[in-house]
C-alpha cells in the first residue's frame, strides 16, 4: 500500500502542511504544499492547459507534483510533496 488518504482542514494558498507518521516504529514527516493557481490574466489565449503545464514545470524542482484539485471559480488548487533526498537521485 503506497496511499493512505487523511482528511486534514481547509488551507489557504501558498500553505505547508507537514505531517508526522510512523512506518514500522520510524518516524517520518512529509511535507506538503498547496499552490492556487489562478487563471484569469495569466494566459490572454485562455488556455487554462498551458497556464497549468507552465506552472508544474517550473515549479520548484525540489516538489513533486501530487495532485491536481477541482476547479473553483478562477482558480484550481494544486498539491505537492517535498521531495526526499532519495527523491532526488531517481
Amino acid at each position: 500500500m503506497r496511499e493512505i488518504v487523511i482528511l486534514i482542514p481547509e488551507v489557504d494558498a501558498r500553505q505547508n502542511v507537514e505531517i508526522d507518521v510512523r512506518i514500522n516504529g520510524k518516524k517520518h514527516t512529509l511535507k506538503y504544499r498547496v499552490e492556487i493557481v489562478e487563471w484569469e490574466g495569466n494566459d490572454p489565449s485562455g488556455d487554462r492547459v498551458s497556464v497549468l503545464k507552465r506552472k508544474i514545470e517550473n515549479y520548484d524542482k525540489g516538489w513533486q507534483l501530487m495532485e491536481i484539485g477541482a476547479p473553483f471559480d478562477h482558480q484550481i488548487p494544486l498539491v505537492f510533496r517535498k521531495r526526499r533526498k532519495a527523491d532526488h537521485q531517481k
